[in-house]
C-alpha cells in the first residue's frame, strides 16, 4: 500500500501541472514537451518513494524505476530544443552546437536507465539512500549514477545560455530563466533526506509555475493579437516557430490595400452608439473574413479605417494580383452591407486605394503588440483611399505595373500629401 505523504502531493502537483500546461496549448510542442517532464517527475516520486524509500527490500525490478526519470531528464532537455527552434539566429551564429550539447545531454540520461537496470541494488543503496549513509557522495557507486544525471543538468544549463544568447523576448526569457532556477532544486531531490527532498522539489513546481504563468499570459495576449491580425496561415506559422521568428523585422515586396467609409463622420455624429457599433462590427467582421481568405494581415483597424497588408509577413510573388483581387471583394462584400445600411436610413459607402512597393514589417510594442509596416507604400495607398470616390478603388502606377493583365482605367493626376510629385492613379472597374 502507498502511503498519502508529503510526497504523494508533491507528485500530484507535478501531475496537476502537467494537465494544466497541456489543456492550455495542447497543440504546441514546447508545452507538450514539458508537460511530459513534469509529469514524468510526478510519477517517478510517486513510484520511487512508494517502492524504494518505503520498503525496508527494494524488489529486483526497481531499476525499471529510474525510466520515469530519465524520460523526465529527457523531456525537459527536448523542451529546451524546441523553444531553440523557435526563436530566430543572427547571422553567422552556429547553433548546432548548442542542439548537439542537448542531444548529449539526453543520451546521458538515457544512460542512467540502462545503468539503474543493469544494477538496481547499487542505485537504491549507493544513489537513492545516499542520504542515510556517512561518505556515500565520494563513493564510486554514487557518481555512476550520479555522473549521468550531472551531465545532463550541464548540458541543459549549457543550452539555457546558449539559447539567451539568442536574447529571446522578455516573456520567453523569464520562463527559460524559470526553468534553469528550478533545475538544481529537482536534481537535488535525488540525493536529498525524503521531506527535505519533497520540500525541494514542491520550490522547483513553483518557480516552473511562476514562469509558466507570466509566459502564458502573454500568450493569451498574442492570441488575441493574432485572432484580431494574422490569417490563419500566419497564426498557424506563428504557433510552429514562435512570434518572434515568424515575425521579425523584415524588408518585403508587399501591395497595401487601405479601406475606408465613406459618410462615417457625420452618421456616427447623428445615431446612437449603439447603432454605431453595430456598423464598425459588421464592416470589421466583413472586411477580416475576405482577409482572412486571402491570407492578408491586417496591419490596423482605425475607426472606419483598416489597412492591409498583402504579402507579409508570408512573402506572396503575386501579391499585386491578390492585392487588387482582396480590394474588389472588400468593394462587394462592403456594398451588400451599404444596401442593408441604407434600408435603415444609413447612407454609407466605401472607398479603397491600392499601392505596391517595398516596406519594413515588424512587431512593435512589448506591453502591447502591434504589427506595423513603413514604407512609402502604405502612405501612398492611405492617401489614394482618401481620394477615392465611394465604390472606387485607385490603384497606384507600380501596382498598375506588376499586373499588366488587370483591366483599370487612368485617373486625372492628383496632388498628394508627402509626394513631390504628382501621382497619377488608376481606377479599378466595377
Amino acid at each position: 500500500m502507498f502511503e498519502i505523504s508529503l510526497h504523494t502531493l508533491v507528485s500530484l502537483i507535478a501531475l496537476g501541472m502537467a494537465l494544466a500546461f497541456l489543456s492550455v496549448d495542447a497543440a504546441s510542442r514546447t508545452s507538450q514537451a514539458l508537460a511530459t517532464s513534469l509529469a514524468a517527475t510526478g510519477v517517478s516520486i510517486f513510484l520511487n518513494v512508494g517502492l524504494i524509500d518505503m520498503a525496508e527490500q527494494p524488489p529486483a525490478w526497481s531499476g525499471w524505476l529510474a525510466v520515469p526519470e530519465s524520460i523526465a531528464l529527457i523531456a525537459m532537455l527536448e523542451w529546451l530544443l524546441r523553444v531553440r527552434q523557435t526563436l530566430p539566429a543572427s547571422a553567422g551564429l552556429n547553433t548546432r552546437f548548442g542542439d548537439n550539447t542537448l542531444r548529449i545531454g539526453q543520451f546521458s540520461a538515457g544512460l542512467y536507465s540502462v545503468f539503474a537496470i543493469a544494477a538496481p541494488e547499487l542505485r537504491v543503496q549507493h544513489f537513492i539512500r545516499a542520504a542515510m549513509r556517512e561518505g556515500a557522495w565520494s563513493e564510486w557507486q554514487f557518481w555512476l549514477f550520479a555522473a549521468p544525471i550531472e551531465l545532463a543538468a550541464l548540458a541543459g544549463m549549457v543550452g539555457i545560455l546558449l539559447l539567451l544568447r539568442r536574447r529571446p523576448d522578455r516573456i520567453e526569457r523569464l520562463r527559460v530563466l524559470a526553468m534553469a532556477a528550478a533545475v538544481p532544486f529537482f536534481l537535488a531531490g535525488f540525493v536529498l533526506p525524503a521531506d527535505l527532498a519533497a520540500v525541494s522539489c514542491v520550490i522547483g513546481e513553483i518557480l516552473i509555475l511562476i514562469g509558466s504563468v507570466h509566459y502564458y499570459m502573454a500568450q493569451g495576449q498574442r492570441g488575441q493579437f493574432m485572432a484580431r491580425f494574422l490569417s490563419p496561415d500566419v497564426a498557424r506559422l506563428v504557433n510552429e516557430r514562435g512570434l518572434a521568428r515568424a515575425m521579425q523585422e523584415n524588408h518585403l515586396e508587399i501591395t497595401v490595400v487601405c479601406a475606408d467609409l465613406r459618410g462615417f463622420t457625420p452618421f456616427a455624429a447623428s445615431q446612437p452608439s449603439v447603432a454605431v457599433l453595430r456598423v464598425l462590427r459588421e464592416y470589421y467582421d466583413g472586411v477580416g473574413e475576405v482577409v482572412a481568405e486571402f491570407g492578408a494581415t491586417i496591419k490596423d483597424y482605425a475607426g472606419d479605417g483598416v489597412l492591409v497588408l498583402v504579402g507579409a509577413p508570408l512573402p506572396m510573388a503575386d501579391h499585386p494580383l491578390r492585392g487588387l483581387a482582396l480590394a474588389r471583394r472588400i468593394r462587394a462584400r462592403c456594398q451588400q452591407l451599404a444596401e442593408s445600411w441604407r434600408a435603415q436610413g444609413w447612407s454609407l459607402g466605401i472607398g479603397l486605394g491600392v499601392a505596391s512597393g517595398p516596406v519594413t514589417v515588424g512587431i512593435i510594442g512589448s506591453a502591447a503588440l502591434e504589427y506595423t509596416a513603413v514604407g512609402a507604400a502604405v502612405n501612398l495607398a492611405s492617401r489614394l483611399c482618401e481620394q477615392a470616390a465611394p465604390g472606387e478603388i485607385l490603384v497606384a502606377e507600380e501596382t498598375r505595373a506588376r499586373a499588366p493583365s488587370e483591366r483599370l482605367d487612368r485617373r486625372p493626376a492628383l496632388r498628394i500629401k508627402g509626394f513631390a510629385d504628382p501621382v497619377s492613379p488608376y481606377a479599378v472597374s466595377a
